[in-house]
């Protein structure tokens, strides 16, 4: 059975100008997981994060699924972290 994952996205500061560049890339690949049925949810927090909730076996296996990131791929993800999260409210209740 699957689990939610929150995945928190930071992003290296010094590369907002390849952010920007890449984002449109970034965008296509998350609309694959979703279309999937993988991908529940992702957009900004804040100025250098973002967050993405997705429905995974494991936090490896949510991880996993966004190895092929393009922005992780080129390295603008500083850190990337997945959280079980366990909605009590709301339509993933």
């Amino acid at each position: 059975m699957s689990t939610i994952f929150a995945i928190r996205y930071v992003y290296d500061p010094e590369r907002s100008d390849d952010l920007a560049r890449l984002r449109p890339e970034h965008r296509t690949f998350l609309r694959t997981l979703y279309d999937d049925g993988e991908l529940l949810a992702s957009g900004p927090l804040g100025e250098n994060e973002a967050l993405i909730i997705m429905e995974a076996d494991s936090a490896d296996a949510a991880l996993g699924l966004l190895n092929p990131d393009p922005l992780h791929r080129a390295g603008i993800v500083a850190s990337r972290s997945a959280h079980r999260w366990q909605p009590v409210i709301g339509p993933w209740a």
